[in-house]
């Protein structure tokens, strides 16, 4: 009638971690939705560009950079907490979580702020395709200054990640759905896209927050366009 599955060592070590997440960060959490039709209208633009030079295109390096332009906004989101200061990160060191066979793992993508679009987009599919091969280094896996999951790939609309530590928050991106949204009093149908950030509230307090979620979906609703 049951079975017993010994813990294999990454789901050991992602479970110890989770536990030490919760029982160290009093988390509160905030919700936005953003209009994806700028971005995705990019993407469509560039993506065969980008695949001439062998790169694919995905969604997370535009969420990447629009992470790092609400972190701008907001240092106290890129930081560390102590119990006698907090310590706001100057460097933009994004971990990025991927789904692999037997667990989840989060590789850092370091000085994030620095790359092009295209050098995102490049990392991004470099670290991605190492990690489902158990490829990365330990410390490639170390040292970020804030976390984005894009549960969003397998089809989930909203969810509150816990926060990967010593972070004091992390950014989850939903399915894109197209929805009806009122746009000047007319209504439209828009590719629309739950963005849930759960934060430290020992750091950071509900209005820094939301400017901080502001900034986000401000970035990816007013994409350039090129």
């Amino acid at each position: 009638e049951e079975e017993v599955v010994p813990l294999s060592r990454m789901r050991k070590a992602i479970a110890e971690h989770m536990t030490r997440s919760v029982l160290t960060s009093p988390r509160a959490a905030t919700s936005m939705e953003a209009d994806l039709s700028r971005v995705l209208t990019h993407r469509e633009k560039h993506k065969d560009a980008f695949a001439s030079q062998g790169v694919r295109l995905t969604l997370t390096p535009y969420f990447i950079m629009a992470t790092i332009a609400g972190l701008k906004a907001v240092p106290e989101v890129n930081a560390v907490f102590r119990e006698d200061a907090i310590v706001l990160k100057r460097r933009y060191h994004i971990g990025v979580a991927v789904a692999v066979s037997d667990g989840l793992v989060v590789p850092v993508i370091r000085d994030a702020d620095e790359y092009s679009l295209i050098g995102l987009a490049r990392k991004v599919n470099e670290v991605a395709e190492r990690a489902r091969a158990g490829k990365l280094l330990p410390d490639e896996l170390a040292g970020s200054t804030f976390s984005i999951t894009n549960h969003g790939v397998f089809g989930s609309l909203f969810g509150l990640p816990i926060i990967n530590q010593p972070n004091v928050g992390i950014l989850g991106f939903g399915t894109i759905q197209k929805r009806v949204v009122v746009i000047d009093d007319a209504i439209a149908i828009r590719p629309m896209i739950y963005l849930s950030f759960v934060f430290d509230h020992r750091v950071i307090d509900g209005a820094g927050a939301d400017k901080f979620l502001a900034t986000v979906k401000r970035a990816l609703e007013e994409w350039p366009e090129e």
